[in-house]
């Protein structure tokens, strides 16, 4: 089973280069794009709602960023209609082992998981598989 769109969003270069890696060895995303802040990637997808098949089926996305953290991302994304945010899930992707932290990514309906960095392909592999939505 594989999703057409995966979106990257971290402020790290390096952890999306390791990242979009073991994305792709995956064989789960036919496309990974990469947003390097919570700003850039509410931009780029608001340009993707006049064509919703391009929105992405899955985000891996930091919390600890500059300017606007994952969980103000999350905030202004359940801003989107409806239909496009039941489309896509959501993976945290964080270096933080904070218990806050997890417990706070839990209470969003579109968070189907956390995992922490670097990401790992079993990991990544088994939590697409047995929670994230395929459309």
């Amino acid at each position: 089973m594989t999703m057409k769109h995966a979106l990257l969003i971290d402020d790290n270069e390096v952890d999306n280069y390791v990242s979009k890696h073991i994305i792709t060895r995956s064989k789960l995303v036919e496309k990974i794009s990469v947003a390097s802040s919570a700003i850039e990637a509410l931009e780029f997808l608001n340009s993707l709602l006049a064509n919703s098949n391009d929105f992405p089926n899955i985000i891996l996305l930091d919390i600890r960023m500059p300017e606007m953290d994952g969980f103000e991302f999350l905030d202004e994304f359940m801003k989107f209609p409806i239909a496009i945010i039941k489309g896509c899930s959501i993976i945290m992707l964080s270096s933080s082992n904070d218990q806050s932290d997890i417990e706070k990514a839990n209470t969003y309906k579109l968070v189907k998981g956390y995992l922490n960095k670097p990401l790992d392909i079993t990991l990544f592999v088994d939590l697409v598989n047995t929670n994230v939505q395929n459309s």
